[in-house]
């Protein structure tokens, strides 16, 4: 028998998941009255809920209990919202609450319930349906009272982001009987007209009642079937309404909408000059770059253009030529020393020099006579000088050894 027995902690664990594991338990409301109310220093707010006939123990932690806008106190009935599950050390069951209403709203808290399950589970809240609001609104369509300070809120805050906003109410009910339906005739409307960029549909915050048009399912369609994006802002930040789950953006309060929708002038200024002046350093460094590889490719194509090769060719060909000239010229030189030698030669050689000293050339018959036995009596001869010649008539010839005289 020991073999199978469960510890204590074992059992509660146990129990704990079990309750934990039934869907039905992990989210209700139960209808009661507070009795033995403690709130902790911690925070924490301890106490049971009991009817005539049972009672059960109650925990609100402080993250939940500081939402609440009621004072909760022993006597007081309340519909209590949570979920059901085991504290083990002293293993006894409690309901673990998440919000706490008075008593007396039960039908409409359960009638949000249902319509927030209804619609969430055909899709109505899901991110993918959501539109995306315009960064600039050329107009801004607003269904609220024409008398409450929501749209005077709007108003200043978004003429205070953006001096020339135009914004376009539409009057509505924002509370009781008609004024849901007031609300899809003001989104049908400025969906009829093509110069609204984005709607808010809004109104200060209340009790549940006072909020019912925005928890109304004609509002939840008109909202989602609207082709322009729609923001909720509706109550006060704590207040959650089916409105601001179909739309899509939720603001926390009609202020908040108009910060959202209309973006900040100065801001845009900022935000343009930092981005023109990022526009103009890139532009001026791409151009930087460009204007480098532009002077890179001008220098090869002037390296490698043919007009470079010509010139490159005409060097070659002036060099040539220098060349050429000089070796002309220093031919021409060496060709006029010889001839001027071998002229010199000649000049040494040659009869006219003999004749200018003295001396005198014979001819005869165009021949010159060296010897004289070359002539013969009655010979005519010419006979030159150095400043003419004469004609002679040989009439005697004989051998005579000149050097001898």
């Amino acid at each position: 028998m020991s073999k199978n027995a469960l510890t204590v902690s074992e059992l509660n664990l146990y129990i704990k998941e079990l309750i934990e594991g039934t869907s039905e338990l992990n989210n209700i409301v139960v209808k009661g009255e507070i009795s033995n109310f403690k709130h902790h220093s911690s925070g924490h707010m301890y106490f049971t809920l009991k009817d005539n006939e049972s009672k059960i123990k109650c925990v609100m932690f402080k993250g939940y209990n500081s939402y609440l806008k009621i004072k909760l106190e022993d006597g007081m009935k309340v519909l209590a919202k949570g979920y059901v599950s085991v504290y083990e050390r002293d293993g006894v069951y409690q309901l673990y609450c998440t919000d706490i209403k008075k008593d007396g709203l039960g039908d409409l808290y359960l009638a949000y319930e249902e319509l927030k399950k209804k619609l969430e589970a055909e899709g109505l809240f899901d991110e993918r349906h959501k539109k995306k609001l315009p960064m600039l609104p050329r107009r801004i369509g607003v269904a609220t009272s024409s008398t409450g300070a929501v749209i005077r809120d709007i108003i200043n805050v978004s003429t205070r982001r953006f001096y020339n906003v135009d914004i376009l109410l539409y009057p509505v009910k924002v509370q009781g009987e008609g004024a849901a339906q007031t609300i899809v005739e003001a989104i049908e409307y400025f969906n009829t007209r093509n110069d609204i960029d984005v709607i808010i549909i809004g109104r200060g915050g209340g009790s549940i009642e006072e909020l019912w048009a925005f928890n109304e399912e004609i509002v939840a369609r008109a909202i989602y079937n609207s082709k322009i994006p729609v923001v909720s802002a509706v109550g006060h930040e704590t207040d959650f309404t089916i409105a601001d789950f179909v739309a899509d953006v939720r603001a926390s309060t009609p202020s908040h909408a108009a910060e959202i929708v209309v973006p900040s002038y100065s801001e845009l200024v900022y935000k343009i000059n930092t981005l023109k002046n990022t526009l103009f350093s890139n532009v001026n460094n791409r151009l930087k770059r460009d204007k480098i590889y532009v002077e890179n490719l001008r220098s090869k194509v002037k390296l490698y253009s043919p007009q470079n090769r010509i010139n490159v060719n005409y060097q070659y060909l002036d060099n040539l030529r220098e060349k050429l000239i000089n070796s002309v010229s220093n031919k021409f030189i060496n060709k006029r020393h010889n001839l001027m030698l071998i002229i010199q030669k000649l000049d040494g050689l040659s009869p006219l020099k003999s004749i200018s000293r003295g001396f005198a050339a014979v001819v005869k018959e165009e021949k010159l006579i060296k010897s004289i036995q070359q002539l013969n009596k009655d010979d005519i001869i010419e006979v030159y000088f150095s400043d003419g010649k004469a004609i002679c008539t040989i009439n005697e010839k004989s051998e005579v050894k000149l050097w001898q005289e």
